[in-house]
């Protein structure tokens, strides 16, 4: 893998040039870091619409729907000519990665209906570890506990889970931030935090499996430009399963259906196009060199960002133990970081 430049903390994978490998890895921090902006933008959207009424399920067939009207073009233009050939156990990963994408949507929008944006992203920070595990488990991870990069990604992966932890848990003194003192914008209660919580942690699985799920599928088509089909295809069999799941649960409930004009549109297009389309194809595209552990080991960003922007959106107080954990995932994504970037434990 392209070596990650990491300064003075270990002065002999210093290079006096930066190598196109180097450049290389930078370029996909970045990307995995505008994945976190783009999710941390969607999850103030999806809150605001769905205390408007927004249902869960009808964002998710939307969203997906919105993806593949979206990127079927490309992938017929750009794809054309070096497309993998349909297999029935291509098709059944396909279907199961629409599923897997379906129950975590409607779950997570549900749970996040039932608590608030900021819990729900705090929450969610479970899914690097979840990811490390079962990448562990299914050997798509492979972590030399005798190496000191191996100890890196795991210290890295706790460390991270824990400055999550201490922003969720621990509160401490608020900072005066002149902002923030705006009492009149809308605070919306918890309904049912502990349901909230219960379909949060099972859409985290879902996730964390859908990721390692993708980079299987990607990796075992290497040679081929599949990207862009990929994200379609799963797109489409989403949007198919979202909208079976929506008729079943929501039958007889025909205003849900309705658009207009407003926060509940926008959160549609920007989920599908942002958030399914463009996420999906950017993070096949990083897995593919990266893994799934390296893509959602950012994910604790989410909660840094969903928090100031919270302060400023909707005047929610930032206190000390927000700030601390915010460090501390930053420490340990670093970690993370330099413990990937060993070509071989």
């Amino acid at each position: 893998m392209a070596t990650f430049g990491v300064g003075g903390f270990f002065p002999e994978e210093q290079s006096q040039e930066a190598s196109p490998s180097t450049q290389g890895s930078k370029y996909l921090i970045l990307a995995v870091v505008f994945l976190r902006f783009a999710f941390a933008g969607l999850a103030i959207i999806a809150k605001s619409a769905l205390a408007k009424g927004m249902s869960p399920f009808t964002f998710a067939v939307y969203r997906n729907a919105i993806a593949t009207v979206t990127f079927a073009p490309f992938a017929l233009i750009f794809e054309r000519t070096n497309r993998p050939r349909m297999t029935l156990s291509m098709l059944y990963k396909i279907i199961l990665l629409g599923l897997l994408g379906v129950i975590e949507q409607d779950l997570y929008y549900t749970g996040m209906k039932h608590t608030t944006a900021t819990f729900a992203t705090a929450l969610y920070n479970v899914l690097p570890v979840i990811t490390f595990v079962l990448s562990w488990i299914l050997r798509q991870e492979n972590v030399n506990f005798r190496s000191l990069r191996g100890h890196a990604k795991l210290l890295g992966t706790l460390v991270t889970f824990g400055g999550a932890m201490v922003m969720t848990v621990i509160k401490g003194p608020v900072i005066d931030l002149s902002w923030t003192k705006d009492t009149t914008s809308a605070h919306i209660n918890p309904q049912n935090p502990i349901l909230g919580a219960f379909m949060i942690l099972t859409a985290c699985f879902c996730w964390a499996y859908f990721h390692i799920l993708q980079a299987d599928m990607l990796e075992s088509l290497k040679p081929y430009n599949f990207e862009l089909s990929l994200t379609t295809l799963i797109c489409t069999v989403a949007t198919v399963e979202s909208a079976i799941t929506t008729l079943v649960i929501e039958r007889g409930n025909a205003a849900i259906w309705s658009i207009h004009l407003d926060i509940k549109l926008l959160a549609y297009i920007y989920g599908g196009i942002i958030c399914s389309g463009v996420a999906y194809y950017i993070a096949g595209i990083v897995m593919k060199q990266k893994g799934p552990v390296f893509v959602t080991s950012f994910n604790p960003l989410t909660m840094v960002i969903v928090a100031v922007m919270g302060s400023f959106i909707f005047a929610d107080e930032l206190d000390l133990g927000k700030v601390a954990g915010a460090i501390i995932i930053v420490i340990g994504l670093y970690l993370v970081l330099w413990g990937k970037s060993e070509k071989k434990d």
